[in-house]
């Protein structure tokens, strides 16, 4: 093992609570350099990634395709007449990939939908002597999926967001995703909107792509609501654009947190943390362990699988900036850290795993054991891996069915109801000071 490191490594409690626990917010996150780089590149000035956002979807809502054309050549790179993907741009991608590439997507999609078709539940009404109460459950009409593809194409993404949408029975889905230089779309992205029953899809994508779902242009219809990840950009922009339309939720960089005691495979570990750190720089790969001794092990493991990576540079980037082993006196110590992380995907690599669950208040997605690796959750296991960051993780939830299905509810009392119920509420609207309240029910009850 040579003598840098490559993750840090805490035996201090405190310590190691502080580095994990610490602020993660995006708007303080220091841009990467060539990101900084192309931002003067693009504005002629040094920009915040807020201000970034701000300035494009401005420039969209006010002079749509022609922003989205601008964007996409300053940014892109790529100069892009017809915005939409077409049916023979589809077919020959459909065409292109490689058929056990096709037949895993097909799985993924089929294991998704399998999945999310356990969520679905009924509208209901219920009668009584006051009358009748309900709810209505109705799809959303229209909803963008944003697709990532800047450092590598993310087909399962597309499914992971639109396979519940349409389960949902949501009318209309649309996808937007970066344009290669060439100007085409990704085959296996294109291959993943056939499969998954895509209505259009676009190349445009960034913060522009945001903002052409959320307003509405010429080309790109405006959606009801925005659901997929994205860099920095885009996840701010679905910030700001909240409001204009609902979004899923603002993932930020993936997160992985292992659990991890002295039954625990260091191959393994190591394989896993890596698996997280090569998606992004801003990638945080975390391992709390009882054991020393897996600590040093993984360690070693990490310098030996690290150079075999195609990602190589990334991971290393990623583990130096936001990786962590910590070793702690116990299990007890490592949920409590865990559980003020909120981590997107908390993994149980401890001896049964299964009789901790309950210790999980707060995680985007529980991988329990060994043989559940989160990799299995990013493509074919069948929850959407689309699941919150940032410490969201305590108080939302992965995509799923509901994220596109608005309750109606239904109010039917009759004239028992009114003369029940009209009373009390008439006491409170005058206790809060609303006569016309007051007025519209004891109208009603002096006519009963």
């Amino acid at each position: 093992m040579t003598s840098e490191p490559i993750v840090r490594v805490f035996d201090d409690v405190a310590e190691a609570r502080q580095f994990i626990l610490r602020n993660r917010r995006l708007e303080t996150m220091e841009l990467p350099a060539a990101v900084q780089a192309g931002v003067r590149a693009v504005f002629g000035q040094d920009l915040t990634a807020a201000e970034v956002v701000d300035r494009i979807l401005d420039d969209v809502r006010r002079d749509g395709d022609a922003a989205l054309r601008h964007y996409t050549t300053a940014i892109d790179g790529v100069s892009i007449d017809t915005l939409e993907v077409t049916d023979d741009e589809i077919a020959a991608a459909v065409s292109a990939v490689p058929a056990e590439t096709f037949e895993a997507l097909q799985v993924a999609h089929d294991r998704i939908e399998a999945f999310h078709q356990r969520q679905i539940r009924n509208a209901w009404i219920h009668v009584d002597e006051n009358g009748t109460l309900g709810q209505l459950l109705r799809p959303l009409e229209r909803v963008g999926v944003y697709t990532p593809a800047g450092r590598a194409p993310y087909p399962s993404s597309l499914l992971m967001s639109a396979v519940p949408a349409r389960v949902a029975g949501v009318r209309e889905i649309i996808v937007c995703a970066p344009p290669n230089r060439d100007g085409s779309v990704s085959p296996l992205i294109l291959a993943a909107a056939h499969i998954a029953g895509i209505d259009c899809v676009y190349k445009v994508g960034g913060a522009q792509a945001i903002a052409a779902m959320a307003y509405g242009t010429a080309s790109i219809p405006a959606v009801d609501k925005i659901v997929g990840p994205g860099n920095i950009f885009v996840v701010l922009a679905k910030r700001r654009v909240y409001g204009e339309v609902d979004i899923d939720q603002l993932p930020g960089p993936t997160e992985t947190l292992l659990i991890a005691d002295d039954s625990a495979r260091p191959d393994l570990c190591a394989a896993d943390l890596l698996a997280q750190a090569e998606h992004d720089p801003l990638a945080s790969a975390i391992m709390l362990t009882t054991s020393a001794e897996l600590a040093r092990a993984v360690e070693e493991q990490l310098f030996e699988q690290l150079p075999q990576l195609n990602r190589e540079a990334i991971a290393r980037d990623s583990l130096a900036t936001n990786g962590a082993i910590a070793v702690l006196p116990d299990l007890d110590t490592a949920f409590e850290i865990a559980n003020g992380y909120a981590p997107e995907h908390l993994c149980l690599l401890v001896e049964d795993a299964w009789s901790y669950l309950d210790r999980v208040r707060h995680a985007g997605g529980v991988f329990v054991g060994e043989s559940s690796p989160e990799v299995l959750g990013d493509y074919t296991a069948g929850p959407s891996h689309v699941m919150p960051t940032g410490r969201t993780a305590r108080f939302s939830s992965p995509i799923n069915v509901e994220e596109f299905i608005k309750i109606i509810s239904i109010i039917g009392l009759n004239s028992a109801g009114l003369e029940r119920l009209g009373p009390p509420a008439a006491r409170i609207a005058h206790a809060e000071g609303l006569t016309a309240h007051a007025r519209a029910v004891e109208r009603r009850l002096e006519r009963s």
